[in-house]
């Protein structure tokens, strides 16, 4: 039975729980855009290869991305709050071994520990706030959730760097366990505590395994396709194994009473059309973030921390704008939005697809602003469509398939442009002509996908009287 006053509760409490998530949240972005900047000082560190080193960053990402739908339906079932404050445990826990690894594989495993913690993290913040604040203010709570994340990926590059010079690069892992401690203490005193369920939904344990495995090996493929030929045999029996294992899941999902994915979800066109946006919205998002180092460093011979902060326009754009397109969202719906919001991507990817050796850095900034603009208007929107269209028993899982969307759009983005440009690099013999048109072919297939999405997310219809269903 709900308490009668907890609607109060909540609405005297929700500011105070949006602070919670958004630190969190800083901190899960922080670690992310942070651990990527010291890869080269790992590497000299533990005198090891590059091939080696990256597994810090792959382990992470395979399992975080194969664990979120899991933990998004063990916080419908067990409630929200209490795998939110598990999953701090462990991430602060996990960044404690990090920092005190002794070696390149113990980091490895340190991160694989610490992925588990961030899935619980990412797959239940989107379900709290939903949950928190009423349905006129879920764009505004998401897109200021969306500010955190984009203030953390500002910050890390540059505190990064900062801290491995003046300390060591373990310090990069220590600055995780007070900011994790504060963020864990104010999620304990504003978030709610879960409601007490009679009956309890059984968790399906093996479609949570066959999805894992499942997406694990595709996501590998993707990632590591580049490296190893996408004709290989490697990468085409991950393939072949990553489809068998997906079919079998899906299989054992449509026969399930309680399934771990409630795959009559996607028979939702808001919901199913929401995620393929966010898809096709990351993909575009992560070609930049990859291909914009190569052009400012190898083209443009810029250093390190010149090419970041000359990168951090698009974040810092999209930090301004998202709270304010989920605002307006709330308000006219998520469509409209959405859809400039796409609109303007595909123009600065194309504007970004002009660049050329001697293209001045104020064109740079404009492009960069631009694209910003357009992933900060498009993401608040999307984000509350997903999670309003799913019901309120689902949207652990939901907030775990929004997460699982980025991971995928990020992998896709990155096994997609790495593909193009070092083709193109390879086939032009690695001459500076030869970078810029990789980029500007590059550039152009993600326009075609930004205007994918914007037809995706103008067939989905409108938002603005979408209410979760109790």
């Amino acid at each position: 039975m709900k308490n009668p006053n907890q609607n109060l509760v909540n609405h005297k409490l929700k500011w105070w729980i949006l602070i919670a998530i958004g630190t969190g949240t800083f901190m899960s972005a922080l670690d992310t855009s942070v651990v990527n900047t010291i890869l080269p000082i790992l590497k000299s560190h533990f005198n090891t290869e590059v091939a080696l080193v990256e597994w810090v960053v792959i382990t992470y990402l395979l399992l975080v991305s194969g664990l979120l739908p899991s933990f998004g339906r063990l916080g419908d079932i067990y409630g929200h709050k209490s795998v939110y404050i598990t999953g701090f445990f462990i991430f602060i826990f996990s960044s404690l071994v990090c920092a005190l690894a002794p070696n390149i594989y113990a980091l490895i495993a340190a991160r694989a520990f610490q992925a588990i913690g961030a899935a619980m993290l990412s797959s239940n913040s989107p379900a709290i706030l939903t949950k928190s604040f009423p349905s006129q203010q879920r764009g505004q709570a998401l897109g200021l959730q969306a500010t955190m994340t984009y203030a953390g990926l500002i910050t890390g590059p540059s505190l990064g760097g900062w801290l491995a010079d003046q300390f060591s690069w373990r310090a990069v892992f220590y600055i995780n366990i007070p900011v994790g401690l504060l963020a864990l203490l104010l999620s304990v005193l504003a978030i709610p505590k879960d409601d007490n369920k009679t009956e309890r939904e059984q968790f399906d344990i093996p479609g949570a395994l066959f999805f894992l495995a499942g997406l694990v090996a595709l996501l590998f493929a993707l990632n590591q396709g580049h490296n190893f030929g996408w004709g290989s045999v490697s990468i085409l029996s991950l393939f072949l194994i990553s489809a068998v294992f997906l079919l079998l899941f899906i299989r054992i999902e449509k026969r399930q009473s309680r399934p771990m994915l409630d795959l009559t979800l996607f028979k939702r066109r808001i919901f199913s059309t929401s995620a393929m946006s966010a898809i096709l919205n990351y993909i575009c998002v992560y070609c930049i973030l990859f291909l914009m180092p190569f052009f400012l460093m190898d083209g443009k011979g810029l250093s390190p921390s010149q090419s970041g902060l000359i990168l951090s326009a698009q974040p810092l754009v999209m930090a301004i704008i998202a709270p304010i397109s989920g605002t307006i969202s709330d308000k006219i719906g998520a469509r409209i939005p959405g859809m400039i919001g796409m609109a303007i991507l595909s123009c600065g990817l194309f504007l970004l697809s002009r660049l050329t050796l001697s293209t001045p850095i104020s064109y740079v900034l404009i492009c960069l602003s631009t694209t910003g603009l357009g992933i900060g208007i498009f993401i608040s929107p999307n984000n509350s469509a997903l999670m309003g269209a799913a019901p309120s028993n689902r949207q652990g899982i939901a907030a775990g398939i929004l997460a699982t969307s980025r991971n995928i759009g990020m992998v896709l983005g990155i096994g997609f442009s790495g593909a193009v440009f070092s083709t193109i690099l390879t086939m032009n013999s690695n001459t500076a002509s030869s970078l810029t048109t990789a980029i500007r072919y590059s550039f152009l297939i993600a326009c075609v996908i930004a205007i994918l999405g914007i037809i995706t997310t103008a067939i989905r219809g409108n938002t603005n009287s979408l209410i979760i269903e109790e």
